[in-house]
């Protein structure tokens, strides 16, 4: 088949799943805004295309999201029309329609068939709206209607959608009942042998060599924020350093914001809560905190692999990468018990769980985690397993993936509405 893919930080999700396909025979293109020039990667034609537009200044702020979307996806359209006028004409395209780039491209070939990464459906009733009271709508009534008009980019792609793809089940339900026929949930996949524990790991933070000879709290956000609970994590800290003199924290995350409210102008959530508790931790205490920023992906799997207990907490909202890389590791995990913790993580089997906001239970449960090695190698050792069981990237989510694209190319194309 001839296989377009769709994403504009390309390869993204499909960073497995575009070599696979060209192994299987696949031609194999990639329409992207982040190369600027044409090239080869791993065998995939990667084809840069340029983003034409931008925001209009005073545009109705409920309206600047999808308005993005527009620019984007009219921009993705002009690069996939220059494709067609080179003779390319997929049978298949899989996108992930987050961004809108895929908007319009079965206008240009009604006859492909199009399967969209279904990450998110943003829904409006609690606990996915006002899940924290600490930081509560100002309006509910017109948040209710924001979010509606957020997911415009999501129902315009319905309507051309032929299959999607859904990492978690908790994902795939929040989409609404009429898509749910068409999205099959398998996960992207973890690399079990590469994520893997490693009683020889070190990690390095100036000076200090940390090993698993170590006491090692670890607590990793892709942006430190509130959505994935660094607020309550910072808050439980000088009692975790008070009860633990020996406990190294190292903390993993950028200072932007990923998800959910920005914070104060000229401020960042991650000072916002160092400047809240500072003043409860005494210095000595205060450097044995190590605040590591974003690292590449070899630091990341030496801290998982150094850590004696790892600390997850989120919002419900899409699952991160990290907590099953973490279990792929074999580490000892204290997490929420929010829904989508709750599909991969079961209490006292794979993982200890909390309720999100109750620091004093996390400093509790985090204790007899580092009290307890016999409870840390039974929960790393079953969290291991469960992953390797059930999200292992050769052995289980790389063949369902390649599969799911096999079904998309005998499907009958849905016709663009008027």
């Amino acid at each position: 088949m001839k296989i377009l893919l769709i994403h504009q930080n390309f390869p993204g999700q499909y960073k497995h799943l575009a070599p696979a396909l060209v192994k299987q025979g696949h031609q194999v293109v990639a329409l992207t805004c982040k190369v600027k020039e044409p090239q080869v990667w791993q065998g995939v034609q990667v084809v840069p295309y340029k983003i034409h537009g931008q925001s209009t200044p005073g545009v109705h702020p409920w309206l600047a999201d999808f308005e993005t979307k527009l620019v984007r996806a009219t921009s993705c359209y002009r690069g996939a029309k220059g494709l067609k006028q080179q003779g390319f004409t997929p049978d298949v395209i899989c996108a992930h329609h987050g961004w809108g780039e895929s908007m319009f491209l079965k206008d240009i070939w009604p006859e492909a068939r199009l399967g969209l990464y279904c990450e998110l459906y943003h829904l409006t009733e609690f606990p996915f709206l006002n899940f924290d009271p600490e930081f509560p709508s100002n309006n509910p009534e017109a948040d209710v209607l924001r979010i509606r008009l957020k997911n415009l980019n999501n129902r315009l792609h319905e309507e051309v959608m032929d299959a999607g793809i859904s990492p978690t089940r908790f994902q795939a339900s929040t989409f609404p009942d009429h898509w749910q026929d068409r999205i099959t949930v398998a996960h992207d996949g973890i690399d079990t042998e590469l994520v893997r524990p490693n009683e020889g790991a070190s990690l390095q933070i100036g000076d200090l060599t940390l090993t698993r000879d170590d006491e090692v709290v670890t607590f990793i956000n892709r942006n430190l924020e509130p959505y994935r609970g660094y607020h309550i994590f910072m808050r439980a800290l000088p009692e975790i350093l008070k009860r633990r003199p020996n406990a190294h924290v190292v903390i993993l995350g950028g200072d932007e914001t990923s998800y959910g409210a920005k914070p104060p102008k000229g401020q960042t959530w991650k000072q916002i809560y160092i400047d809240e508790v500072r003043g409860r931790i005494p210095t000595p205490h205060w450097n044995r905190v190590h605040f590591l920023g974003r690292v590449p992906y070899e630091r990341f799997l030496a801290m998982m692999q150094v850590s004696r207990a790892h600390v997850y907490l989120t919002y419900p909202f899409v699952l991160s990468w990290s907590l099953l890389e973490a279990m792929s590791a074999g580490c000892a995990i204290l997490a929420s018990d929010t829904a989508p913790v709750k599909e991969v993580m079961t209490e006292g089997e794979n993982g200890l769980m909390i309720d999100f906001f109750d620091k004093d239970a996390l400093t509790e449960r985090l204790c007899e985690l580092l009290d307890d090695a016999d409870l840390r190698a039974h929960l790393g050792g079953n969290a291991r397993t469960f992953v390797r069981d059930n999200y292992d990237l050769a052995g289980t989510c790389l063949p369902q993936h390649l599969d799911w694209v096999a079904r998309l190319g005998t499907l009958d194309p849905r016709p663009v509405r008027a």
